[in-house]
């Protein structure tokens, strides 16, 4: 007796009818017309033929920064560089508990909304590494419900901040996932090729992954992903490395951009652009035309680059909106890159769950025989479907085991010639 078969569910893929069965926590069948006759269960679901999905997963966010808005005072100019100006005020105002309780309500919202895996980036260059410390315990506590992974994060610089690498490698050994960076906040190109080199070099003797905040700039002549690519390659570090945002990418001549793409995926690079915060945060330099800044998605794709999406930033000192919706997040990203035909938005679909699980490198994912059964019920006849409607959540699943649940989303119209009795003042249920 199985504990629980989904029936006649639609799949990513466009597959219909479709039965997922479940036992000890993992899919032991998934395969069109499997239904209760089949494979009995103590549970059934009929899904009525709406959008089953795996989980939506985050490869980019700053889960220490997240909830803090208006926290010393709001960025007033709405800028990347007042942004890191104010946390800059807010990090010696921090404590470890109001990081943890913050992030633990985010997740809270994450779950909520079918998010059940998170890269979070964690800045380490406060001596006191409270960030890290707090995020470690959130980590350890949310891991029955969310699978969190988390970045060093050397926010002021590797090489820029006196502190950075040494506080960069306790990070490490206490125990943080991730190597990453940020080249183009270094004062020259030179130390931001050089810390390429050093941290990746420093992945490379750990065995860890890398995901650097790359060339997040409007300058058309940054070439930190270049060094990337070449640090990558020569560490034999091949699918193991991030560039982060990429922005620079959008303002590039074309001609160094083939070049540059074709060193990425030679390389086996993955991308991770931020839309909801690389529109708002870049072109700010800008008069009319004003530049967007989110990097070439449908050409990095095309040369084969896994492209996941990240949500970066949730009401915090860069941006003061968000709510935890990679349906938010896959939206922004298919208006912004033009992506509008069929498979170009189911692409977008793809970046914001199986693209972004391979970033994390989450091998138990995935709507497939032996994968955890952790999945989403979306009010949605497809993955298009499902991006225009911001589909409500019906059920959140982890391990066959219901986490979260909402009701349908409708609305009870009366209209001229079509009356019905309406009570709008009766409380909500």
């Amino acid at each position: 007796m199985l504990d629980l078969l989904v029936r006649n569910a639609t799949l990513p893929d466009g597959r219909r009818h479709v039965g997922l069965a479940v036992s000890g926590g993992r899919f032991v069948e998934v395969r069109e017309g499997l239904d209760e006759k089949a494979a009995p269960a103590r549970e059934v679901l009929d899904a009525a033929g709406q959008l089953v999905s795996p989980p939506f997963v985050d490869a980019h966010f700053h889960m220490d920064a997240t909830l803090s808005y208006g926290l010393p005072r709001v960025n007033a100019s709405g800028t990347l560089l007042e942004g890191i100006a104010l946390w800059g005020e807010l990090k010696p105002l921090l404590t470890e508990e109001a990081i943890a309780e913050r992030a633990l309500a985010y997740c809270d919202w994450a779950v909520a909304k079918g998010l059940l895996a998170i890269r979070s980036h964690v800045d380490v260059c406060d001596p006191r590494l409270l960030a890290v410390e707090a995020l470690l315990h959130v980590k350890q506590k949310v891991a029955p419900y969310l699978d969190l992974q988390l970045v060093a994060f050397p926010q002021d610089g590797f090489y820029r901040d006196p502190h950075a690498k040494k506080n960069l490698l306790r990070a490490l050994d206490l125990g943080v996932d991730v190597v990453g960076g940020i080249p183009h906040g270094e004062r020259t190109m030179a130390d931001g090729a050089a810390s390429m080199k050093e941290l990746c070099e420093i992945a490379a003797e750990r065995g860890l992954l890398v995901d650097i905040h790359c060339d997040e700039t409007d300058d058309p002549l940054s070439r930190h992903v270049e060094a990337l690519t070449y640090e990558t390659q020569r560490l034999g570090l091949q699918g193991r490395v991030v560039g982060s945002h990429l922005t620079s990418m959008h303002s590039m001549d074309n001609y160094y951009a083939s070049k540059l793409i074709g060193l990425m995926a030679e390389a086996q690079l993955h991308a991770t652009p931020n839309p909801l915060i690389n529109i708002t945060l870049q072109g700010r330099h800008d008069s009319y035309p004003k530049r967007r800044g989110m990097t070439r998605v449908p050409e990095l794709l095309a040369a084969g680059i896994n492209v996941g999406f990240g949500h970066d930033c949730v009401m915090d000192p860069w941006y003061s909106l968000g709510s935890g919706d990679m349906l938010e997040v896959a939206a922004m990203g298919l208006h912004v890159a033009q992506m509008t035909s069929q498979t170009q938005m189911r692409q977008c679909f793809d970046a914001v769950t199986v693209n972004s699980a391979r970033i994390l490198g989450l091998a138990d994912y995935g709507l497939e025989v032996g994968k955890a059964a952790d999945f989403v019920l979306l009010q949605a006849g497809d993955a298009i479907e499902a991006i225009r409607l911001r589909a409500t959540r019906l059920l959140v699943v982890r391990r066959g085991q219901v986490l979260a649940c909402s009701a349908p989303a409708k609305a009870v119209m009366s209209l001229p010639g079509r009356p019905i009795a309406v009570d709008w003042r009766a409380p909500p249920r």
